[in-house]
């Protein structure tokens, strides 16, 4: 490992301290089991468990692209009624402030932390891109977005998944009839997100193309509904959700699903998140080239 000040990339860290912080991040373990588990790797360079867990934590202001105020968007708040799910969903919703015609529209879908700054500058992005994208908040229920990820994790925990996963199936019905939109639907997740995307292409029949992210399969035996096509995105190094690719990848043969799948050698799961050391640049322009390349080719048509 080398100095703690240099820490800024996955190499930088022991492969151990890595999976360590992919358990704690997914519940696996405690903040303590994390710090008890790194301090034998802290040691070998330089720096203690907590300057570990630190540097692995987002970096948002860093890494935003887009700028909330940028003049070529336009951004707002909306919320929906969600009957079967949490009651309410509540999202940012980002366009083009200058929009040519009926553009397509985007769900983009958060990991377990609920709306952070990430996710909402990936939809302000997209909207750069000349897509409307709507971002929702899991934890709006539950106050949103706490403005910290370990109380967002813990809140996450609390949510029940159930009514939670109908939210995002009304967020895509929604989205259907969005004024602006041309009635053509793409979602994209990264993580949780991920596997959320893989799910609504199993329930939303208006989704057109997904693009998961190191996401976890639907259910198998729903898989023959999906009519999406699938950009499915996944690290070389991401052992716990490359493990369920087998079975899914079954199942789409299968039932005939249109779908590409994409593993990025030698990247740890995260590898698209611009704000921690996970990051890596290639393979996440190389997977964001191709999502936008999905989304402008079956959307736009």
């Amino acid at each position: 490992m080398s100095d703690k000040k240099n820490l800024t990339k996955a190499s930088d860290f022991h492969p151990e301290v890595l999976r360590l912080f992919d358990q704690y991040v997914h519940g696996l373990t405690s903040r303590r089991g994390f710090l008890r588990g790194a301090s034998a790797y802290a040691a070998l360079g330089g720096a203690s468990a907590i300057e570990l867990l630190d540097a692995l934590n987002p970096r948002f202001a860093a890494a935003q692209k887009v700028s909330p105020t940028d003049s070529r968007i336009k951004t707002e708040y909306v919320e929906i009624d969600s009957p079967q799910g949490n009651g309410k969903v509540r999202g940012l919703l980002a366009r083009p402030a200058k929009a040519e015609g009926k553009l397509p529209v985007v769900l983009v879908i958060h990991e377990n932390r609920g709306l952070n700054p990430h996710i909402e500058d990936i939809a302000r992005r997209l909207a750069v891109d000349n897509f409307i994208a709507f971002a929702p908040d899991a934890l709006f229920t539950l106050g949103g977005y706490p403005g910290d990820e370990d109380r967002a994790r813990e809140a996450f925990a609390k949510l029940d998944q159930t009514k939670t996963h109908e939210d995002f199936v009304t967020a895509a019905n929604y989205l259907e009839t969005l004024p602006g939109g041309n009635g053509k639907l793409g979602a994209v997740g990264f993580c949780y997100g991920g596997g959320i995307v893989n799910f609504l292409a199993t329930r939303a029949p208006s989704l057109a193309a997904g693009a998961p992210f190191y996401g976890a399969p639907p259910a198998l035996d729903q898989v023959g509904a999906i009519k999406a096509e699938l950009a499915l995105n996944y690290a070389g190094k991401d052992e716990r959700v490359n493990a369920t690719w087998p079975a899914y990848e079954a199942a789409l043969e299968k039932a005939g699903v249109k779908y590409q799948a994409y593993v990025y050698p030698g990247v740890e799961h995260g590898f698209n998140n611009d704000t921690t050391p996970r990051f890596d640049e290639a393979a996440a322009k190389l997977a964001w080239d191709r999502t936008l390349a999905l989304f402008n080719r079956v959307l736009r048509g």
